[in-house]
């Protein structure tokens, strides 16, 4: 049977524990980690070689820090799981509001415990978990929030003095009290907020009510911000800005396979309800998906300081695997693949989740996002399909054929369909090892080919999803042509 924890003061003298700050904790749980070869964050990807060392750092010098970076980066993931770094429980005085340390009280609830009871003194245990205390920055955040305030119930009942300290309500810093306090998106603070902080931060007092109160937190505090408005004149008081020891930049995925890593576990695609049903993400779908959001961040009609969050490709993975989930469902199939069509059909997914810039809003969220599907898919198709010979599928589009796969069109109907394009099959079927009894695979290829010959300038596609010859005219431009958006009907 495991040891009873002590429950007295006593108690907690005789099993020879020894209180530490939390910045001392923190180090020393981290270089046991470290020593051990224990991963530090579950679930961050792409970070290894650039923000979590950054972080290791801050933690071993004993540094507050301040994650900076644009939406969807995982900031607030990486600051909550920093509680993995604290003991797994921590006493403290019974009944105190701010984790009383039993050797070194720093309410006056606290000492006042310890006077009356000594060795007797009631001791409770408090988990790593309910050490962390987190707030969004927003512009009508009070000192009362964040540090306290004067309850003049308190007074009354306990026939206090308002400056008493035992009248405080105390807030959500002195709470946090040998813990970790963390404050999302700091520039969105007030200014004298931020002056309460650097106090903290820097004396361990503050004035509550004009009544002057000592108080030496032990805290580690973590900070979020958009790099934009933390750089902004005016945003951030610079005596703050001083006292934060370590300023660590986040980033989007730097290479596509990171990228495709985080939304795979990210996405929600193992469903309920679907029991017989087997579902397979192809490769150059889930490609084409973070490819999608790699083009959305390099264009310059897409709000550069807002970003392009990695909830983006999430999402879209999501529904196209829904419409491809819907189709198998209307249909009767048992092998749920995503295609292109469906990836279309996720256009809400990205219309929602990207900012526009003058110009962009001049085109529109929904043509954009086309051209960005587009673009992705002219992309992947070149790492697919380089070399592979698909002229016998042109000259039939350019012989009057056309060519309509619907999304919601099942793998029999539509393999009918794309066996009429000679050699298509074949030739999608060669590069990417496909078994032609695989339909449902084979249609979701022969589409992705369709779209890639597009983008390539090659044939052309209407909004339903057919294919057709392209006219001469598009066809003598050369390589892969990003139209001109604001009159993108006429290339349809």
């Amino acid at each position: 049977m495991p040891k009873p924890k002590p429950s007295t003061l006593g108690e907690l003298k005789k099993s020879g524990y020894r209180p530490r700050t939390v910045k001392d904790e923190l180090r020393s749980n981290l270089i046991a980690k470290l020593t051990a070869g224990e991963p530090l964050f579950r679930g961050i990807i792409g970070y290894d070689e650039s923000v979590v060392p950054q972080i290791v750092n801050a933690v071993l010098a004993k540094h507050n820090m301040i994650l900076l970076g644009l939406r969807g980066q995982a900031k607030s993931r990486i600051i909550r799981q920093l509680t993995e770094l604290l003991d797994e429980e921590m006493p403290i005085i019974a009944g105190s509001e701010i984790n009383d340390d039993p050797f070194a009280p720093l309410s006056a609830y606290g000492r006042q415990q310890i006077e009356l009871h000594g060795d007797e003194t009631k001791i409770d245990w408090v988990t790593r978990e309910n050490r962390f205390v987190e707030k969004l920055a927003t512009p009508d955040v009070t000192i009362a929030d964040i540090i306290g305030d004067v309850d003049p119930i308190k007074a009354a009942k306990g026939g206090h003095l308002l400056s008493d300290e035992l009248t405080i309500h105390f807030g959500m810093l002195p709470r946090a009290n040998r813990g970790i306090f963390a404050m999302n998106e700091l520039p969105d603070l007030a200014g004298k907020i931020q002056v309460g902080l650097f106090n903290i931060m820097q004396e361990g007092d503050v004035q509550i009510k004009g009544y002057p109160v000592r108080l030496p937190l032990d805290l580690l505090i973590v900070f979020s911000a958009n790099p934009e408005d933390y750089t902004a004149r005016g945003k951030i008081i610079t005596p703050l800005k001083d006292r934060i020891g370590a300023e660590i930049h986040t980033h989007y995925p730097k290479e596509l396979q990171t990228g495709i890593r985080i939304t795979a576990q990210e996405s929600w695609t193992k469903r309920e309800g679907m029991e017989g049903f087997e579902l397979e993400v192809p490769e150059f779908v889930a490609e084409i998906i973070e490819q999608i959001a790699f083009e959305a961040r390099d264009d310059n009609r897409i709000d550069k300081m807002s970003g392009v969050s990695q909830r983006f490709p999430i999402s879209v993975l999501e529904l196209a695997v829904s419409n491809a989930e819907r189709r198998a469902l209307k249909t009767g199939e048992k092998k749920i693949v995503p295609r292109i069509s469906d990836i279309y059909a996720a256009i809400p997914a990205m219309t929602g989740k990207i900012e526009l810039e003058y110009e962009g809003e001049q085109v529109g969220a929904e043509k954009i996002a086309r051209d960005l599907i587009k673009r992705a898919c002219g992309v992947i198709y070149e790492g697919f399909m380089l070399g592979i010979d698909f002229q016998p599928a042109i000259e039939w589009f350019d012989q009057g054929n056309k060519l309509l796969l619907s999304d919601t069109a099942g793998a029999d109907e539509c393999m009918v369909l794309v066996d009429s394009v000679p050699e298509l099959i074949d030739s999608a079927s060669t590069p990417l090892a496909l078994d032609r009894k695989d339909k449902a695979t084979l249609v979701s290829a022969c589409e992705f080919v369709l779209e890639g010959l597009y983008a390539h300038n090659l044939i052309s596609r209407s909004e339903d999803g057919g294919f057709e010859a392209i006219t001469k005219a598009k066809r003598d431009r050369k390589g892969m042509i990003y139209e001109d958006l604001t009159d993108l009907d006429s290339f349809n």
